[in-house]
């Protein structure tokens, strides 16, 4: 197998505008937090890159990965991946001003996966307005399905690149106009779809990425238009904040090739903020 090679880059926060605020200064800072969070998916991103780079197209074809988000990177900090192999890929962490901020295990399987079949899941009508993301209706949700929605991959989606400068990403995932530049989608934008279809399903502001575990089944070239299904598996309180877990299955619009599967868990109710502590002058 070929050798994984440990990285480093500066952090990048692709969505600083996002309607999930956490990902803005004022939002974080509100509740404790530096600044702006780079989201998760970008995290993802950063740890799998070495998967991209070492394997290719067979990871796009067959990869799979579990990444835990277990404290904030923030945007521009300096990161550093290391890695260190296993008999099936290989186990990595990202560091950033001395703090472990995700842990990651990768792995190329020989054989790709059975993999899903599209459900037939009714789709969301653009103008569709979601209730808010109360423990109820996350429950009412779970137990009556959720809308399917759709994607489209393209150079100017705002997940197109997970570095500030995109040409240092692998040759396969580049969008630019380079002879060497390939297209295909990345792991961020892939992670990103379960990312925006949860956030559509429920009104949400913050909430905070934590986990994957996702499956790729087929490569995603440019302008690729695709379907994705979302199911809520499990809702739950855990210090003060409501979490769920989603199975959310990607597939090509145009025959219903699945093309990666994730199991996601996010916080959809952020714990309120603590008030800061009276000036004692």
């Amino acid at each position: 197998m070929i050798a994984i090679e440990d990285w480093s880059d500066e952090a990048y926060n692709p969505v600083p505008d996002s309607a999930n605020q956490i990902h803005s200064d004022a939002m974080a800072e509100a509740y404790g937090f530096h600044g702006a969070l780079v989201p998760g998916v970008t995290i993802s991103g950063y740890l799998l890159h070495p998967a991209i780079t070492a394997w290719g197209m067979d990871w796009l074809t067959r990869g799979w990965a579990h990444v835990t988000v277990r404290s904030p990177l923030y945007d521009r900090s300096r990161f550093e991946v290391r890695t260190e192999s296993t008999a099936r890929g290989y186990t990595a962490g990202l560091r950033s001003d001395d703090r472990l901020c995700a842990v990651a295990e990768v792995e190329l399987p020989e054989q790709a996966a059975e993999p899903p079949t599209p459900q037939g899941h009714p789709l969301m009508d653009r103008d569709h307005v979601p209730p808010r993301a109360t423990p109820a209706n996350m429950r009412a949700l779970r137990d009556a399905g959720c809308l399917a929605t759709r994607f489209r991959w393209s150079a100017d989606q705002p997940m197109a690149s997970y570095l500030r400068d995109a040409i240092r990403m692998p040759s396969l995932l580049r969008t630019d106009d380079g002879t060497d530049a390939k297209g295909y989608a990345n792991p961020s934008f892939l992670l990103g779809c379960a990312n925006y279809h949860f956030a559509a399903i429920a009104q949400m502001n913050p909430w905070i990425h934590m986990e994957t575990r996702s499956r790729n089944f087929a490569p995603v070239p440019r302008d690729t238009e695709l379907l994705s299904e979302l199911t809520i598996v499990d809702l739950f309180e855990r210090k003060g904040h409501q979490f769920a877990d989603c199975q959310v299955n990607l597939f090509r619009r145009d025959d219903g090739t699945c093309v990666c599967s994730i199991e996601q868990r996010a916080i959809y109710q952020v714990r309120p903020p603590q008030p800061k502590a009276a000036d004692p002058r």
